[in-house]
């Protein structure tokens, strides 16, 4: 198997919670995410006071780090409630929001100050939080509630809670801000609700425990991993219903959508692969082997590459979806999880579960030239 001879650091922030017991009820938690701050708009040459930082949530300390990756040093600590776990940054302001499992609420993070500045409570459990398109509006699926909150971020307040179902566990908004989509994990199920009304308009059974959404670019429809067995559900979000269920590999934890749409990426966490699946048509295209318990999974945004991060060998693998072959792996810290490419895709960030710390892997050769080359056009 090539090894790749990426520059590889490792930061070492706060212990986070292993993946194996996380698969136990709850998908993959978001640990790690990317964030611009400069108090300006961004230019072609930063500002003096731009940064680029890394926000990792440490779920045994109630933490989050932050990690300056233009001198790839942690920049501070945060504070926040107990046990954060999902954190997302606003597309439109420089705030950070963090779901604290069991406080009950979500942290607000001014990304110039780097301090808490509001908390808003919710119900029970919240793990993930999600933000519309436009910036205004965030969504909570409480998985102790069986609702979601609709927060509005304006005046950072509760505008809602609405009864969707047993096991929210996660909502995802589709990316015209006009649905909301929640995995019931206990219901085998979708909540479908609607964004500007704040009302449920259905719910559609898919497949056992579902964990992970992936919602296409058109905001068509949904594919919905499901843990317990071997299964996806494809989801019509026209007209609410299912389509079809597609077989995949054992245990499907996470779906990785193909910016262009055309295709979509599912982890097959102890099959060891990953599936292909041609959104258009349902069908999947193919299943291939990629490492040990792959747990997530991200499109480069030209889509040509698909990076993996393998849970069970400590690596993360790069496939080349043009050509259909492996390109390679790199070694990380142990058992990886989550990943982001950084704002200049020339660095990619892994959070390492059980050794606690972030690798942070270069691209790039020390001469400027990828190490992972995109096929050239015939």
């Amino acid at each position: 198997m090539f090894k790749s001879r990426a520059r590889n650091r490792r930061l070492r922030p706060e212990p986070a919670g292993s993946l194996r017991s996380t698969l136990r009820h709850f998908p993959v938690l978001i640990a790690l995410l990317v964030a611009a701050s400069c108090g300006c708009n961004q230019a072609a040459d930063p500002m003096p006071n731009y940064r680029e930082d890394a926000y990792v949530t440490n779920g045994g300390s109630n933490t989050v780090t932050v990690v300056d990756l233009r001198s790839l040093s942690i920049r501070t600590t945060v504070p926040v409630g107990r046990n954060p776990t999902g954190i997302v940054a606003n597309p439109r302001r420089n705030e950070i929001y963090v779901a604290n499992t069991d406080s009950n609420n979500i942290s607000v993070i001014d990304a110039e100050s780097n301090k808490v500045v509001f908390t808003i409570g919710v119900h029970r459990g919240p793990y993930f939080i999600a933000v519309s398109a436009d910036g205004r509006r965030a969504y909570v699926a409480n998985s102790g509630s069986a609702n979601l909150s609709v927060i509005d971020l304006d005046k950072r307040k509760v505008l809602k809670t609405i009864a969707t179902g047993n096991g929210s566990n996660l909502a995802r908004v589709t990316p015209d801000d006009k649905l909301v989509v929640v995995a019931l994990y206990d219901e085998g199920a979708v909540a479908i609700v609607d964004a500007e009304r704040m009302t449920l308009r259905a719910k559609v059974k898919t497949c056992s425990k579902p964990v992970e959404l992936g919602i296409v670019p058109d905001s068509s429809k949904v594919f919905v991993a499901c843990s317990d067995g071997h299964q996806v559900g494809a989801v019509d979000l026209k007209a609410d219903k299912l389509l079809t269920q597609l077989d995949v590999g054992q245990t499907p934890i996470q779906v990785a959508v193909k910016p262009d749409g055309g295709e979509v990426f599912v982890c097959n966490y102890d099959a060891s692969s990953i599936s292909e699946i041609i959104t258009r048509s349902n069908e999947v295209n193919s299943t291939f082997l990629i490492g040990d318990h792959p747990a997530h999974a991200l499109v480069s945004p030209d889509n040509s590459l698909l990076y993996v991060s393998n849970y069970g060998s400590d690596s993360v693998a790069v496939y080349s979806i043009d050509t259909g072959k492996r390109a390679g792996s790199v070694s990380v810290g142990s058992h990886p999880e989550m990943f982001v490419l950084s704002p200049s895709q020339l660095m990619l960030l892994v959070s390492n579960t059980v050794s606690s710390d972030l690798s942070m892997v270069s691209l790039i050769d020390s001469k400027g030239r990828a190490l992972f080359p995109r096929p050239s056009p015939q």
